[in-house]
């Protein structure tokens, strides 16, 4: 009687869902943790720049201040480990970095500077990288929505306490837009050393 009740209830069990949730979770973690670094990355450029930028724009101290202070929004949410805090405080450091690079239109010394165009690429490629590591979590996180809503799968995630991730998106108080840059003003004259 055992023998057969094992039989009928390995099916069950085997179709459970229960792995399947683990794997997927897991692969959300890694996903979010690809974001981290790579926000990480990101956050560790922003003061090399800052200071580069510093030794040509000095009277641009308020552009390099919410710059820094938009680093350090980043860096508080990555330890909080919040896809949505991640994602905002990414936006207002992408609107900060907009409104730096405007102002090193008035500095063409600046724009030819190899550390300069050296840390612009690295910012660059970083950007990228973030982008696929979105996408990437992005997707992880729908496999395993989609997956702890099917049958029977949601009695497992019910069972096992499973919830529904967070995608990566900023909300709308984040999203500030891109900068705006308007090249009919003449550009003021670098302050002189």
């Amino acid at each position: 009687m055992k023998r057969w009740l094992a039989l009928l209830l390995l099916p069950l069990l085997a179709s459970c869902g229960y792995n399947t949730i683990q794997r997927l979770d897991e692969q959300a973690n890694s996903a979010q943790g690809q974001i981290e670094v790579q926000l990480q990355r990101r956050a560790d450029l922003i003061p090399n720049l800052v200071n580069t930028v510093k030794g040509y724009a000095t009277h641009e101290e308020q552009t390099l201040n919410e710059v820094t202070q938009a680093r350090a929004g980043l860096v508080n949410a990555i330890q909080s480990k919040d896809p949505s805090a991640m994602a905002d405080a990414d936006a207002k450091l992408t609107g900060a970095l907009g409104r730096l690079m405007v102002n090193v239109e008035a500095y063409p010394n600046l724009k030819a500077d190899q550390s300069f165009i050296r840390l612009q690429d690295e910012l660059t490629g970083t950007e990228n990288r973030i982008a696929v590591s979105r996408n990437d979590y992005n997707q992880a996180v729908n496999q395993y929505n989609a997956y702890i809503r099917q049958f029977p799968a949601v009695l497992t995630a019910k069972v096992t306490g499973a919830k529904e991730r967070k995608y990566f998106t900023a909300n709308a108080n984040a999203q500030q837009g891109p900068p705006t840059v308007d090249f009919s003003k003449p550009a003021a004259a670098p302050a002189k050393p």
